[in-house]
């Protein structure tokens, strides 16, 4: 394994173990009808044991669960190089960024999100980059998908005396690929009937960048390079996933008879460590760098310029979700944030609307695996008495995901996660509704038709597989 990975990840930054100390082994699949070759890693020293081979993303966590994130394998094809080669190719390159690396970015340099925005649109630009976009526009098309989405579960647990039927809740988001590889390798079908089938705001916007905007802006998709910053090593895993790759219509292949285009929807996630790595690697004063005009094409850039979005530093799933079904529901609307109270520490929280006495709606923000299996046996049982759960793998949630940049000297990590709290809402200056942002109505107005109907389902909702068992299920270590 002598690929070069990001000197921003150590094996001590990892901070979503389910059970340390464990071995990895995954089997070549090429190579079934001999013996396969393996590679045994160790996560407690590190230990490369067998002859190297190459793993590539999509085989990580193969084997159940060791580790819940990507970053403890060296990755292909998804790090500063190849992002740096498809520029001087003359690719056309786009990249969107997180809100959360933003954040991140803006407490390394103490300046605004704003400002840290239009910096990098100003250095990704001067690398020859053709557009920056914002993921926090498709993630607020995530949230009306998911909204509509939970109400029609909500209507159909309280409707039916099917106990089958009723397994459809809580809802529990779907954004976390880390939540995903768990539930698909250790949970199989006792969990996943419970996940959202929307798509993460990651893999939102690269199906509307590369199955709507290529064809506005009379660009073939398999020829422009899509590129997301993410807090999440992660998020690497997920763009992997043979799920987000498509095969190009009929339309695009005019004159290209034979030809059969598979497509990635995200080509690379650099995590914000890598940028700010890339940023040192040019030798950047970017503190200094001027600011550039934002793309507003797929950006959350009100008329004054401000940036808006939804409250909550995961993606607000909880928060919006609770909101809208209060409404839609129950007519109850709900101004001002919700009363998230804290259950066993800061990363349990629940809140709940009571209608005559009544609870009708509990919903609970869930973040670290430890907390996660707190609500397995209920959820194996079909047994919990929540509605929906918001769930990221990483304690603090996605501020703290393991691809963020580091404390710096004499700052402990727990300062750093309340900086970056009270640095992510200066990234929303204006807090406005998933539903009323113009770009989104824009989306379904044009290409996708009525939220949560045929067309905007095969666009925007995926599904996910169990993990049948293979050699590794013999080992008695998982």
């Amino acid at each position: 394994m002598s690929e070069k990975f990001s000197p921003a990840l150590r094996i001590g930054d990892v901070n979503d173990f389910i059970v340390p100390s464990q071995a990895c082994t995954v089997s070549l699949k090429e190579r079934r009808l001999k013996k396969p070759d393996k590679v045994e890693v160790k996560v407690a020293d590190r230990q490369v044991k067998s002859k190297p081979v190459k793993i590539s993303l999509k085989d990580c966590l193969a084997c159940s669960g060791c580790v819940t994130s990507a970053e403890t394998v060296l990755l292909n094809n998804q790090g500063l190089d190849e992002f740096l080669s498809n520029i001087n190719e003359g690719k056309t390159v786009i990249v969107s960024v997180s809100p959360q690396s933003r954040a991140s970015i803006a407490a390394h340099f103490r300046i605004s999100p704003l400002q840290v925005f239009k910096k990098l649109t100003r250095f990704f630009k001067s690398l020859g980059v053709r557009a920056v976009f914002d993921t926090s526009c498709s993630r607020d098309l995530t949230l009306v998908e998911s909204c509509v989405e939970f109400v029609s579960r909500y209507r159909k647990n309280q409707f039916v005396d099917d106990e089958r039927s009723k397994s459809s809740l809580p809802m529990i988001s779907s954004a976390c690929p880390g939540l995903i590889c768990y539930a698909e390798k250790s949970h199989g079908s006792v969990l996943l009937p419970y996940i959202s089938s929307v798509k993460s705001p990651q893999q939102t916007i690269g199906t509307i960048i590369k199955r709507y905007l290529c064809q506005d802006m009379e660009l073939r998709p398999e020829e422009v390079y899509h590129v997301t910053v993410m807090p999440c090593y992660d998020k690497k895993l997920e763009a992997s996933r043979d799920d987000f790759v498509f095969q190009l219509e009929s339309h695009f292949d005019e004159g290209r008879e034979g030809e059969v285009n598979r497509v990635l929807e995200v080509d690379s996630v650099l995590t914000t460590g890598e940028i700010l790595e890339l940023i040192q690697s040019k030798e950047v004063d970017f503190k200094s760098l001027e600011e550039a005009p934002l793309d507003k094409l797929l950006s959350n850039i009100n008329e004054e310029g401000h940036l808006y979005g939804v409250r909550g530093s995961s993606g607000g799933y909880a928060e919006t979700i609770f909101r809208y079904a209060a409404k839609t529901l129950f007519g109850r609307h709900i101004d001002g944030p919700l009363n998230f109270r804290n259950i066993k520490n800061s990363d349990y929280q629940e809140v709940t609307l009571e209608v005559d006495g009544e609870t009708v709606l509990k919903f609970a923000l869930c973040y670290g695996f430890s907390n996660l299996q707190k609500n397995i046996p209920k959820l194996k049982v079909g047994k919990s008495d929540y509605h929906f759960l918001e769930i990221m793998a990483c304690p603090s949630g996605c501020l703290n995901g393991a691809g963020q940049i580091k404390p710096i000297s004499g700052q402990s990590a727990k300062e750093l996660s309340q900086l970056l709290e009270s640095v992510y809402m200066e990234n929303v200056l204006a807090i406005e509704e998933p539903f009323d942002n113009p770009i989104i109505k824009g989306l379904y107005d044009k290409w996708l038709g009525q939220p949560g109907f045929e067309k905007a389902r095969s666009y925007m909702h995926t599904q996910y597989h169990p993990v049948q068992k293979s050699i590794t299920s013999e080992l008695h270590n998982w």
